[in-house]
């Protein structure tokens, strides 16, 4: 599920956070600051303010998979059958880098400001479901 900026949208679970705490004003770095944790139910609705898409960076072997590949698929049929042979088996030892990296190759995270007067940025698009 992609989400769009304005689109409403409720908690998909109930989320804990917690950490240090400070004042967004001019405040003197020692008053203000403490360690807290705050809990969300699960159905707190909010309007998503902005997305964002984050690309993962291919690994070593994600990027030999790629040219490997490549040049089995274009040269694969004029190779000798023992090149050729062993240009497949270094692509299938490959593979599962490649598999795994389709699987978490975007990371969308959301800014949304729920009815609460909480904004939670940078949150996981998977903790929202739309209204």
């Amino acid at each position: 599920m992609t989400l769009s900026v304005g689109q409403r949208v409720r908690l998909a679970a109930e989320l804990r956070l917690a950490g240090t705490v400070s004042s967004t004003e001019d405040v003197p770095a020692e008053s203000g600051v403490a360690g807290t944790s705050v809990a969300l139910a699960a159905g707190v609705e909010g309007t998503v303010e902005r997305v964002d898409e984050h690309h993962r960076r291919q690994s070593h072997e994600v990027r030999e998979y790629l040219r490997l590949k490549s040049l089995l698929d274009d040269f694969g049929s004029q190779m000798p059958p023992e090149s050729r042979r062993q240009l497949r088996d270094q692509v299938g030892a490959l593979e599962e880098h490649w598999i795994a990296h389709q699987r978490r190759m975007f990371r969308v995270t959301v800014r949304v400001r729920l009815d609460n007067g909480f904004v939670l940025d940078d949150a996981p698009e998977e903790a929202f479901a739309s209204v």
